[in-house]
């Protein structure tokens, strides 16, 4: 009877709160897997198959991984490894072998600020003439074919 490397569970954490989950995180042979229901869920804008490939996309970036056969129903008990998927999202990502938990921290959001007002006396742009040719006209559809009956019913007037 072979016997297999014991899977160490994991806790993840991300920005400093727990992720609870039903199917735990585990590291096999120094690689973390988890599944994507909430891990990778949870940080993900979409989560989709292209053939045997899961797409997950968050704003610009977007990861692939082969997950080979895949139920209909696959997302709820697919793994994926942990790390390089939230890294290819922009997230960073650490392991504590010690206490057994990775670490996952999102990039700070940019402040959004309002626009400075208008300020009459700061230099102006001279506006340039910019070229715009015009559109070419419409070809002219000239029809060759047999005459078409005409499709419409006409009244039929009732005599009187």
């Amino acid at each position: 009877m072979p016997i297999l490397p014991v899977a160490a569970v994991i806790s993840v954490r991300i920005d400093g709160q727990k992720v609870r989950a039903y199917a735990p995180a585990y590291v096999v042979a120094g690689r973390t897997y988890a599944p994507l229901l909430p891990f990778v869920t949870r940080l993900a804008d979409r989560v989709g198959y292209e053939g045997q490939r899961l797409v997950v996309v968050r704003g610009l970036r977007h990861v692939s991984v082969s997950l080979g056969r895949i139920s209909p129903d696959g997302l709820d008990r697919a793994y994926v490894p942990l790390a390089p998927v939230l890294r290819g999202l922009g997230e960073t990502v650490r392991y504590d072998p010690k206490t057994h938990t990775v670490d996952v921290h999102s990039p700070q959001a940019m402040e959004v600020a309002s626009p400075v007002p208008y300020d009459p006396l700061a230099p102006q742009a001279v506006p340039r003439i910019v070229f715009t040719p015009a559109p070419p006209p419409a070809r002219h559809i000239v029809w060759h074919g047999p005459a078409t009956p005409r499709r419409t019913p006409l009244p039929y007037p009732i005599p009187t």
